[in-house]
């Protein structure tokens, strides 16, 4: 029977496609705002430990998706954010007061 070739093939390109997607997900930690600048979409947040990230606690600067997410934010603020790795780099995907 030749099926099971073909169906194996199919079977790793489910299981390629399906650790793509997960390996983007946001991460939620709860943090504190350091630092904003707006005009390079960028936010610097003291924060929690990130284990699904495997990054420790510590102040690290973020690229923000959208301008309108650090609206409203200022230095002091205590948040919950969502964070995910992008081509290399981890950004800020959603954010708000706690």
């Amino acid at each position: 029977m030749r099926t099971a070739r073909p169906l194996a093939s199919i079977a790793r390109l489910v299981l390629a496609a399906g650790l793509a997607l997960t390996s983007g997900l946001a991460a939620a930690a709860d943090g504190e705002v350091r630092k904003i600048d707006a005009a390079q979409m960028r936010i610097t947040l003291k924060h929690d430990a990130i284990a699904s990230l495997d990054m420790p606690a510590m102040t690290m600067a973020y690229k923000a998706t959208s301008a309108t997410l650090l609206q409203g934010l200022a230095v002091g603020d205590q948040v919950v954010f969502e964070a995910e790795k992008r081509d290399g780099a981890y950004v800020v995907t959603a954010i708000r007061k706690k």
